[in-house]
């Protein structure tokens, strides 16, 4: 009896091994952990979520990747993101991104401990490559009045921050100004004297309330090198100040490796011709595609942060959080929870 139990246990022990030999899989290996870019301490990792107070008032929240509501000022923090870009409007008929709204949105990005950029449009609404409108109530102002009134509009969201114990980081004095802003007194391509003078004025003005505070000059489609000359030796020959030149890059998912590498020259360019830091104000890339969005957001942290010098000073995610209102390039799924496209943010 003792003899059959010795041959039945190990005729057993054999198969068991014989099957473990054979590879019965313990199942697959877990899925490599995902590295994002190093970048220097000083490095904005910035978003622009201006819409923000507007998606909450109707309801709209947001979620960590474990569904987890979440204050979206902590949740873009916990992601990585240290800085946080804001737009200013003038008298936007609704009252978002107004001076009240922007200062309610800044005081939550100090009090999450990030880094503000405001984003001064000089318009009551969009002001972009194609579009410069006035402000409603600047329409009928004469040249040298408009510019005093751009100058003292200024000033005035300034004290507003300021009073609120807000310095902002970095200010841009016009969104997206290809062409020159504040149409058609402002127009680059036929007032250039008259867009440096807005500029100088917007400079000038940021600089009485905050010496500290760094100005940008914003244009669109980074991998443009000549469109980047033509405003800047422009602004240049008629006297205007800036500290930071300012792009967007928003490639498609095909061509993101062409385009920053364009991109990347074009800044190298800009350093050594103007002596100026270059930031990327506004990227952002299809939300249907977050694999190759956060394959292109890497790699242009990475070129930007390569620029000598540390002269690439930041990249900012343009309105990741727009999950709702038809925008098809957040990095916000439809749940309201963050992609693996902000993971190139790193934390």
């Amino acid at each position: 009896m003792k003899k059959a139990l010795w041959v039945y246990f190990t005729i057993t022990l054999f198969l068991v091994l014989s099957c473990s030999k054979k590879g019965v899989s313990p199942g697959p290996p877990p899925p490599p952990v995902y590295s994002p870019p190093v970048v220097t301490s000083a490095f904005a990792k910035g978003a622009d979520i201006s819409w923000v107070t507007q998606m909450e008032s109707s309801g709209v929240k947001f979620y960590d990747k474990t569904g987890k509501q979440q204050d979206l000022f902590a949740l873009m923090k916990s992601l990585g993101v240290n800085s946080i870009r804001l737009r200013a409007w003038v008298n936007p008929s609704d009252g978002w991104c107004n001076t009240a709204d922007l200062v309610a949105k800044a005081l939550r990005a100090k009090n999450a401990g990030m880094k503000i950029l405001v984003d001064f449009h000089y318009s009551d609404s969009w002001a972009d490559p194609g579009k410069q409108p006035k402000p409603a109530a600047w329409v009928a102002l004469d040249f040298p009045t408009l510019v005093t009134t751009l100058h003292d509009y200024t000033v005035s969201v300034m004290n507003a921050l300021k009073t609120n114990g807000i310095t902002p980081d970095w200010v841009q004095v016009g969104n997206e100004t290809d062409d020159g802003m504040l149409w058609e007194d402002g127009r680059a391509s036929t007032h250039m004297a008259n867009f440096a003078a807005l500029v100088e004025a917007g400079y000038q003005a940021v600089k009485s309330v905050s010496s500290t505070t760094k100005v940008i000059v914003h244009v669109s489609n980074g991998f443009n090198n000549g469109l980047f000359r033509y405003l800047f030796d422009g602004l240049k020959t008629n006297n205007a100040h800036w500290d930071i030149i300012g792009m967007s890059l928003y490639p498609s998912t095909t061509n993101y490796t062409t385009l920053d590498t364009q991109c990347l020259a074009n800044i190298n360019d800009l350093v050594s011709r103007y002596n100026t830091p270059v930031m990327l104000v506004e990227v952002g890339m299809d939300a249907s595609d977050p694999t190759n969005s956060r394959a292109f957001l890497a790699d242009i942290i990475t070129k930007v942060n390569s620029v000598a010098g540390s002269n690439g000073q930041g990249v900012f995610y343009w309105e990741p959080e727009a999950y709702n209102n038809g925008y098809g390039l957040g990095a916000f799924d439809s749940s309201g929870k963050p992609t693996i496209a902000l993971d190139a943010f790193g934390n």
